[in-house]
């Protein structure tokens, strides 16, 4: 790279020339071929560059172009974002890439039926609140298991793939209580907050964007209560409203990457405190207990934790689970 371009510049090439190579490649060939375009035009990541750190992350800014238009190849994508980049840049600075994937519910399911019975969930960063619906999907585990709410099969169902060290679950979760937490919560009647979560979905992705509709679908007939704020502020208080006599369940996919180092072990120290279980499923290298998987180990995986343990390594979007030294 020219070595004229400036730091901002240099560092946005190398995020998503990162971005591309380990999350993109093999999964989505439209990110794939983006990331690396970006990484190798300099007025593309100069533009980039002006948005502000916290802006800058491929997921948020590709779906700010698909929002406006963008689709296909990288001369679509570079199109657009010169051509349109006030629209694009008002949509990522009022946007945030806030995925709620049904799907992780059959990969946390294992841990969640384990646990004495009925739960309390409490999810941080929990979005429009889909995976606070675990007892209202159908899942179908590759041993042959099948599960159903007692009304029938459900309009969402999930299968998962299970691998050595980890059993199939022998029934859904009984809640008796549920409550999310997220700065910014996704209203389910909002149609256009909706289509936004449609848009952060990966372009080839189109099983994932028809679960979510589905999912959507049936978080509006009764919408879990999502509480707005900060995590580390909102947890104490929300967890104390869980009625006694149900099994506390704090829970999260997806989320502590967003926080500093400082926020996260304030955030297992918060969650340390309360009584009940604690399940997290992350990246590896997010929390402390898990970044010793290595990146062979892990991979593109996220680790699923009960109380700090790892026990799992699962895929991002539930569709398999594989034990860890089991």
């Amino acid at each position: 790279m020219d070595p004229s371009i400036h730091r901002g510049t240099a560092a946005v090439s190398e995020a998503y020339r990162a971005f591309g190579e380990r999350e993109a490649r093999g999964v989505s060939r439209t990110y794939a071929t983006w990331a690396a375009g970006v990484s190798e035009d300099a007025v593309v990541a100069d533009l980039l560059a002006t948005l502000p750190p916290g802006k800058r992350q491929p997921n948020l800014v590709f779906a700010a172009a698909r929002w406006h238009g963008a689709d296909g190849s990288y001369d679509e994508l570079r199109s657009t974002l010169l051509g349109r980049w006030p629209q694009v840049r008002s949509t990522v600075l009022a946007r945030a890439t806030q995925t709620n994937e049904a799907g992780r519910c059959a990969v946390l399911l294992p841990f969640l039926a384990a646990l004495p019975q009925p739960l309390a969930l409490l999810e941080v960063g929990a979005s429009t609140g889909l995976c606070l619906l675990p007892d209202r999907y159908s899942y179908r585990y590759d041993d042959g298991t099948r599960l159903d709410p007692a009304d029938g099969p459900a309009d969402v169902v999930l299968p998962c793939s299970l691998r050595p060290g980890v059993r199939a679950p022998g029934r859904l979760p009984d809640v008796a209580w549920r409550a999310g937490i997220d700065l910014a919560p996704v209203d389910v009647s909002d149609d256009d907050a909706c289509a936004w979560l449609e848009t952060l979905v990966w372009p080839e992705h189109a099983e994932r964007r028809t679960r979510l509709r589905a999912a959507l679908g049936i978080a509006r007939r009764d919408p879990p209560r999502v509480v707005p704020g900060d995590l580390l502020d909102v947890l104490p208080a929300l967890a104390a409203e869980a009625p006694g006599g149900a099994t506390l369940v704090v829970l999260h996919s997806a989320v502590l990457a967003y926080l500093d180092a400082a926020a996260r072990s304030a955030f297992v120290a918060a969650v340390a405190s309360l009584p009940g279980h604690w399940i997290s499923n992350e990246g590896a290298q997010v929390l402390p207990a898990t970044a010793g998987l290595s990146p062979a180990a892990g991979g593109r995986h996220f680790v699923v934790a009960v109380d700090g343990e790892p026990r799992a390594l699962a895929d991002p979007h539930g569709g398999a689970l594989t034990g860890i030294g089991g």
